[in-house]
This record gives C-alpha cells, sequence and structure tokens, in this order.
C-alpha cells in the first residue's frame, strides 16, 4: 500500500528551443503509452543519509534543460501525425512512501505490486495534457528507495532512455553532463516531395499469424495471464549457443549466432511447446533490430529517438520444435539481415504513403481487446543487451536492480543481462496460466524428485546419479507423425550428474540437466536412434530390465530414477455410459527409483506421483520433501521459508537451495509396503 506524499511538475531549469520537435514516421507508430521501467536502491548505512527527493528533483531539473523535448507534450498535426510542443510544460514528479521492504518484491518479477511505483496514466485524456516523462520515488520501511520512470515511447527507444538517465545521474552526482543529446530526428525525414514507393514487402506490418480453426483472437485475449522472471545462468547461455551453432554452416553462411539468437530461439521453441501447438500452425516472433550503425551513413553517435525496427520472424511450430535450435536462429538472423540502409528508408517510405497510421500504433496490452493481438500463437521479445541499463548511481551507490515494471501481453518478454554481473540473463515472460504451466512445471517437478531422491540416498558428492525420462517424438519428426499414430514413439532419454551438484546448485540445474536430454530428440536424432538398434544382432539387453523381487534385467535404480510422466496424456473422463472414473493410474511401480507424474482427478492443478524407494529411504529427510506434490497449485504454494517452488526454481529463496519442505494440501499419504521397498502416493 502506497501513500502519496507530493506531488510536484518538474520544469527545465533554463530556456530551451521553443519550436516543435519533429517526429519521424517510426516515431508515429510506436504506442502512445509510457515504457515504465524501475530502479532499486538499498539505503545506505541503515538510512539514506542525503535528501534523495530534492537531489532527484534539482538534477532532473538541470537535465530537461538539455533534453528538453522531456519536458514537452504530444499534439496533433495534419495526416494523423504527431510532434512534440516544447513549451517547457514539465515533468510529474511522485514522493511516495511504502511500508513493504524491497526485499518483499522477492526476484523483482513484474507484477501489479512493481506497477505501482510508477505514476498512472489515463490516455483518455487528451494527448496534449499527457506529460511525456513520469517520475516516482517510492521510501521502503528498510530505508530503501525506488526510482520509477515512464518515458514516453513516441520519443524513447530503451537506448535513448538510458542515455537520459544516466547524464541525469551525473548531473545529481554534481558533475557536468557528458554525452549531448543529438535531438535532430529530421535526419530521419524523407523530402516532402520524395514519393518513392517502398522497395520491400515489409510483412511486418501484415496481420500476425493467427490460431488453425480461428477466425479472430477474441477468446484468447480474454484468457489468463501470468508472469515469471526466468533467470538463464551464464552456463545455460554458453550450452545454447554451442548447442545453437552444432549445425551452423547447414542454417547460415555467416558468423556464428550469437548468445541473444540462441536464447530467443530458445524462448520462442519453449513457448510453442507449451502452447501444444499443431505442427502445421505458423508462428512468429517480433524482435527490435538497433539499425544506428545500419544507416548510410550511420546515425550520430547519441541520436535521440526511436531508431529500432520491428522485425518479424515466421515459420510453423512443427518446424521450429522438429528441427534443431540452429533453425529457429536462423530465422531470427533473417530477420535481423534484413535491416540495411534501403530497407530501413523503404520502411519511412512505406509509412510515409500511409494516411492512416494508428492501425500499427496500438496492440492489445492485458485486460484490453482492443489493439493488434500480438499473442498466442506468436511472441514478442525486447533485448536490452548492450544496453547499459546497470549501475546507474545518484549518489547513494548503484541500484541493486533495474528492469521493467510490466510485461504488457501474452507472449511477451524481455532480456537484459543480470545485476549479479556474472553472464547470467534475466527473462520476465508473461504466458498464458495454461501454457506457463506447461512451460516450467514438468521439469521443475522432476528435477525435484531427482534431488529429493538423491538427498534421501545419502549419496556422496561425487556420486553420479541420473533420471530417465520419455520424449514424445510425434511432432518432432519431419514430417511428424500420423496425427493418431498407434504405436511407440518416446524415446527414453537420460539426464546425468553428479549427487553433489544436483544438490548444491539451485533446482534450475536439475531442470537444465532434463532439458538438455529434452531437447537432444530431433528428427535426426531419432532416426539416428533407429539405425543404432538397426545394427544391433541382440536387442534382448535392452528389452528387460529389473523389477521388484527379481535379480533379472538392467538395474535402473539407486543412484538412477525414471519418471514416466503422463502430463498432458487425455486421462480423464473414460465414461462407457455408466459415467467417468473417478480415478485412473497405474497398477504397479515396477522397482526402486521409479516414479509416475500424472494430473489428479480433481482436477485443481495438482499431481498425483507414485514412486517407490527402499525402505531405509524414506526415512531421511528428502522423502518427506516429495509430499509437496499434493500442492493444488505449483506457482503459489508456499514452503516454511515463505518462497514458492517458483522461487525455488529461478534461483531466489536461498533457503530452498538447501532444504523444501512442500506439505500445503496433503490430505493423505498412502502407504504400500513391499520388499525393497515403499511406493508413496500423494493425493
Amino acid at each position: 500500500m502506497l501513500t502519496l506524499k507530493a506531488s510536484f511538475t518538474v520544469k527545465p531549469a533554463g530556456p530551451t528551443p521553443l519550436e516543435p520537435t519533429y517526429l519521424s514516421e517510426l516515431d508515429q507508430v510506436i504506442a502512445t503509452s509510457h515504457e515504465p521501467t524501475v530502479y532499486f536502491y538499498r539505503p545506505t548505512s541503515g538510512q539514506l543519509v542525503l535528501n534523495p527527493i530534492e537531489i532527484l528533483k534539482n538534477s532532473l531539473s538541470k537535465a530537461l534543460t538539455i533534453f528538453y523535448p522531456l519536458a514537452g507534450r504530444l499534439q496533433w498535426t495534419g495526416r494523423g501525425r504527431l510532434e512534440v510542443n516544447c513549451y517547457s510544460m514539465g515533468a510529474l514528479f511522485l514522493e511516495t512512501e511504502s511500508k513493504a521492504k524491497i526485499s518483499d518484491f522477492g526476484d523483482f518479477t513484474p507484477t501489479s505490486k512493481t506497477r505501482a511505483l510508477i505514476p498512472s496514466v489515463d490516455y483518455n485524456k487528451p494527448i496534449d495534457e499527457l506529460p511525456l516523462l513520469l517520475v516516482q520515488v517510492t521510501k521502503f520501511s528498510c530505508g530503501g528507495i525506488s526510482l520509477g520512470l515512464g518515458m514516453s515511447h513516441v520519443l524513447v527507444d530503451g537506448r535513448c532512455a538510458t542515455h537520459f538517465v544516466s547524464e541525469w545521474a551525473r548531473i545529481a552526482r554534481g558533475e557536468e553532463p557528458e554525452n549531448l543529446p543529438f535531438l535532430d530526428r529530421t535526419v530521419l525525414k524523407l523530402e516532402e516531395d520524395d514519393l518513392t514507393p517502398p522497395r520491400f514487402d515489409h510483412l511486418e506490418f501484415g496481420k500476425p499469424p493467427m490460431l488453425i480453426g480461428q477466425t479472430n483472437n477474441v477468446e484468447e485475449q480474454k484468457k489468463e495471464t501470468t508472469v515469471v522472471m526466468l533467470k538463464l545462468s551464464k552456463e545455460h547461455i554458453q550450452k545454447l549457443k554451442k548447442k545453437a551453432n552444432e549445425f551452423l554452416s547447414v542454417y547460415t553462411s555467416s558468423k556464428p549466432f550469437t548468445r541473444y539468437e540462441a536464447v530467443a530461439a530458445h524462448m520462442w521453441r519453449c513457448a510453442s511447446k507449451a502452447r501444444l501447438h499443431e505442427f502445421e500452425q505458423l508462428t512468429s516472433v517480433r524482435i527490435g533490430v538497433d539499425f544506428h550503425s545500419r544507416m548510410v551513413p550511420p546515425l550520430p553517435k547519441h541520436f535521440f529517438g526511436n531508431a529500432v525496427l520491428p522485425m518479424r520472424a515466421t515459420t510453423t511450430s512443427g518446424e521450429l520444435l522438429s528441427k534443431p535450435l540452429g533453425y529457429g536462429c536462423s530465422k531470427i538472423r533473417e530477420a535481423i539481415e534484413k535491416v540495411t540502409d534501403e530497407y530501413v528508408r523503404s520502411f519511412l517510405a512505406y509509412l510515409k504513403r500511409e494516411n492512416d497510421l494508428s492501425k500499427f500504433r496500438f496492440s492489445h496490452v492485458v485486460g484490453s481487446t482492443q489493439g493488434a493481438f500480438l499473442g498466442n500463437p506468436n511472441m514478442v521479445i525486447t533485448s536490452w543487451i548492450g544496453v547499459p541499463l546497470c549501475g546507474v548511481d545518484f549518489g547513494w551507490g548503484k541500484e541493486i536492480y533495474m528492469g521493467p515494471v510490466t510485461v504488457a501481453f501474452d507472449g511477451k518478454s524481455f532480456i537484459f543481462p543480470s545485476h549479479d554481473e556474472d553472464g547470467s540473463f534475466n527473462a520476465p515472460f508473461r504466458l498464458q496460466v495454461e501454457h506457463m504451466d506447461a512451460f516450467k512445471k514438468y521439469e521443475a517437478v522432476a528435477a525435484h524428485m531427482w534431488r529429493c531422491a538423491s538427498k534421501a540416498r545419502l549419496h556422496e558428492f561425487e556420486q553420479l546419479t541420473s533420471v530417465r525420462i520419455g520424449v514424445d517424438f510425434h511432432s518432432r519428426m519431419v514430417p511428424p507423425l500420423p496425427k493418431h499414430f498407434f504405436g511407440n514413439a518416446v524415446l527414453p532419454m537420460r539426464a546425468t550428474t553428479t549427487s553433489g551438484e544436483l544438490l548444491s546448485k539451485p533446482l534450475g540445474y536439475g531442470c537444465s540437466k532434463i532439458r538438455e536430454a529434452i531437447e537432444k530428440v530431433t528428427d535426426e536424432y531419432v532416426r539416428s536412434f533407429l539405425a543404432y538398434l538397426k545394427r544391433e544382432n541382440d536387442l534382448s539387453k535392452f528389452r528387460f530390465s529389473h523389477v521388484v523381487g527379481s535379480t533379472q534385467g538392467a538395474f535402473l535404480g539407486n543412484p538412477n530414477m525414471v519418471i514416466t510422466s503422463w502430463i498432458g496424456v487425455p486421462l480423464c473422463g473414460v465414461d462407457f455410459g455408466w459415467g467417468k472414473e473417478i480415478y485412473m493410474g497405474p497398477v504397479t511401480v515396477a522397482f526402486d527409483g521409479k516414479s509416475f507424474i500424472f494430473p489428479s482427478h480433481d482436477e485443481d492443478g495438482s499431481f498425483n506421483a507414485p514412486f517407490r524407494l527402499q525402505i531405509e529411504e524414506f526415512e531421511h529427510e528428502g522423502a518427506s520433501e516429495l509430499t509437496f506434490l499434493a500442492s493444488k497449485d505449483f506457482r503459489t504454494t508456499e514452503n516454511a521459508s515463505g518462497g514458492n517452488i517458483e522461487d525455488a526454481w529461478n534461483n531466489k529463496d536461498e533457503e530452498s537451495k538447501d532444504h523444501i519442505t512442500w506439505c500445503s494440501g496433503i490430505s493423505n499419504v498412502i502407504e504400500t509396503k513391499s520388499k525393497p521397498g515403499l511406493s508413496y502416493r500423494a493425493i
């Protein structure tokens, strides 16, 4: 709960030019909303010694003298175009207080709590009444503060925004401005009599793909969505980049794929997989391409205006998932490499010929059915990699976190470097609730069970352990298997590491090992698997495995596990004429370390997980932790330390790295004794 202490209008400290500022054709098609970001600062020696409000107000007034268009207002001109009235109407500056602590924001996932840290705007007001710069300073009970900013996206892109903030901070520290902005946007202006038609088709202005069988996106827009903060470690990013470049000569003749291309393609694939797209489903990802250095001549170094082109990469979900990661990277690379000086000028010419730009200016956001829908089956990824986000010091030290305040719609994500400066990325990502569960739930549950089993078995640090999982390859083949193919189409894959690494590292590490195993399964891998078996004369060595009561066959138990997932399999609702079943599940759990995971018949989002371990192992700590599987809501179940499994998965809940006890929602635990094991089923 925030308390408004004061509201100010901050105007430039000195005189500024009064003539209107020209806005380029690209500026014209940017949403007339504000791009919201927030900076968090810890207290110095328990409290901030200086008065941040006065320092920020006074330095902002001086900064607006240099960046004076931010103190103006938008106004309409002819043909539905906009310009900036530079009569120094000023920026809105709010001072607020909160009883919350910075720690209450956890991993800083964009939520309604973070959205409250910037001023709200009534966009129903005339556009010439809306400030172009919004500032809100919030003091927390812990002594820390946040600086919430909303800058008109019509005026600035990410590079411009960080340029302004860095110079503002420099002034606040009592230093002279270092990098003055280049404010003349007419460098992107086409001559009035230039009627040269665009030279390219500019498919980015066309309608994005729609779900097969749908004629509009109304129902998709109404669906509940949620945001998660994904944290990609340096090691994970390196592995993705290496994987993306495995078949480099097949997908590109130029330089290797970058970290960004690998991560963006990976997220695109994961979203398509979670959304359960059909093979033929068209899907696109929209990315921004900075064209400062792509122009001839290049734009001035500190050009202050939008210089990022929205480009679109499109393919089918089937091809995206069945082909290696490099394929998705290649589609993104194709979109990026389209952007040349000629392409940018053609883009501007295309817009200049349009009388009504409003159709390009507005897109759907959560809670609205207005504007173009960019969600399922599509994505929008904004990259802040390479943008100098970190290290903004107004005189009381650098921020502990900077990031977006909102993630506006289904399929929207940001990618930016972590403030840990360890080579990792943060990626807040919004998906529909039903898709988010699929996006991360199975891997997290399986990794958690693997960790718990290793802990219960009291493994040594160096003990190698594996989990065998089944990977459905129907849609991973090229072409995909027929829709109702009647035969085995699940490949047994194995994730392996040491118990020490599995338990000492965050839950996300185990997830990453499982993800690596899953993503190996491509059309090429399946055909190689079949070819391997075809060359074998005796397949019996692969056919039999140990079961309880027998010493025959391969032993898949301690220190290993086998997890069979029935998530996504339509198990429930089988009606032979006397109603649906009250339960369906496996009759046996055949050997030590074997488990199933499948949705509960309560249809409340919980899972059942029958699991067999040796009796002595159920007496150890790790076994009791398996009861978390009965939790009703995977995303919000609280543990003893006040965190949740999402926190653990994202490496933000420190206590849960060492111990996770899940007990919410348990109604009963059934024990089935057998020799030499127990089978637990959480209900």
